[in-house]
């Protein structure tokens, strides 16, 4: 039997404290606090749907503002998934999905290739939605496909309501690193060169 992919990861400056722990191979199990409620909310439709187990605990500096509690929530998730990948032996590595939610369409392609890049173009209207700023949810997938060493193209096609338009691109991402991070039952890594 393949062992599970589990990983700890822990963080500390002086504007944030995260400890983190991911199972890639999990069901969706969801024990989180950030002090930001909208993004507990993307994160627990980031798990769940991407069937994901994420323990998370995070204390920021929300005195100042939600920027670092957001970035470094991400950075610390793409690391997480960064090191539970190990080599990426064995992987799908490239995935895409599309998710809606009412009246908006996401679609999120990935490719776990070692290289980081994000490009994201969600159109929001609001500066805010509930407790977090709307570009702090742009930095949010930049964080993460940085430490996440990939390649992260998240597009909101269409929406009118900020909220349906983020949650879809959260759900979208799920389902697109679902497929990614699942295992193909070779022992290759998934790239020409050799490596990734």
């Amino acid at each position: 039997m393949t062992e599970p992919r589990i990983v700890t990861v822990e963080r500390a400056t002086s504007e944030t404290e995260i400890r983190l722990t991911l199972n890639l191979d999990g069901s969706g199990q969801v024990a989180l606090q950030t002090g930001i409620g909208f993004l507990d909310h993307m994160l627990t439709a980031l798990a769940r749907h991407g069937r994901l187990d994420l323990d998370l605990q995070v204390t920021g500096d929300l005195d100042v503002d939600d920027h670092h509690t957001v970035e470094d929530t991400g950075l610390a998730l793409g690391s997480a998934i960064d090191q539970a990948l190990s080599d990426r032996r064995g992987i799908e590595r490239f995935a895409h999905a599309y998710a809606p939610l009412d009246e908006a369409l996401a679609r999120v392609v990935v490719d776990l290739s070692g290289r980081p890049f994000a490009r994201v173009d969600i159109p929001f209207v609001r500066e805010v939605i509930g407790d977090v700023a709307t570009e702090n949810l742009t930095h949010f997938f930049q964080s993460l496909a940085m430490t996440g060493r990939m390649a992260l193209h998240v597009d909101v096609l269409h929406g009118d309501n900020d909220h349906h338009k983020a949650e879809a691109a959260f759900k979208a991402l799920a389902i697109a690193l679902r497929r990614a991070v699942a295992r193909t039952g070779s022992a290759e890594i998934p790239s020409t060169k050799g490596s990734l």
